[in-house]
């Protein structure tokens, strides 16, 4: 479907407001890169503990995730720290570290906005395999753990009233 800022506001606003969620430990929500409408009917819609950035190495990337870090400053929601995804890929063959995608940028881009790097994700083939399957619980991957534990420390006790 295609639709315009008007149409995913509310649906985002209907998603929210008439679903009855019961006790939830966490609900997040994915949303697309950048500045869309989505993202700012989320950061003035929702309650929220915090906002996690995804990079990949590419520099088109980290601008675009500036801009977002720019905008979730602007509406007051926490910025709980920065992944990078496809950061790189272990050879199969020989395990060598190789950067599909150019040189990690997460480091230094997570300093220039002042927030954490929550760790860098290697493009792996087993888990396309594992999703496609539908057996993504069986993926087991330290680099996922880190971060799921760091955003974890991260969740400020209150959240963000939103801003209507």
């Amino acid at each position: 479907m295609i639709w315009r800022g008007p149409l995913i506001s509310g649906a985002i606003k209907q998603f929210w407001g008439d679903v009855l969620w019961g006790p939830l430990d966490y609900l997040i929500v994915d949303l697309p890169p950048g500045t869309s409408d989505a993202s700012l009917t989320v950061m003035q819609s929702i309650p929220l503990s915090g906002v996690v950035l995804v990079t990949s190495p590419q520099d088109l990337a980290g601008m675009v995730v500036a801009k977002a870090a720019h905008m979730a400053r602007q509406m007051k929601a926490p910025i709980l720290g920065l992944i990078e995804n496809m950061s790189y890929l272990h050879c199969p063959r020989c395990s060598e570290r190789i950067e599909v995608f150019g040189p990690s940028q997460a480091m230094k881009a997570a300093l220039k906005m002042g927030v954490p790097l929550l760790g860098e994700l290697p493009l792996d083939p087993e888990l396309a395999r594992q999703c496609d399957s539908g057996q993504v619980e069986a993926y087991a991957a330290e680099s996922f753990q880190r971060i799921s534990d760091a955003v974890e420390k991260g969740v400020p006790a209150t959240k963000t009233k939103p801003i209507l």
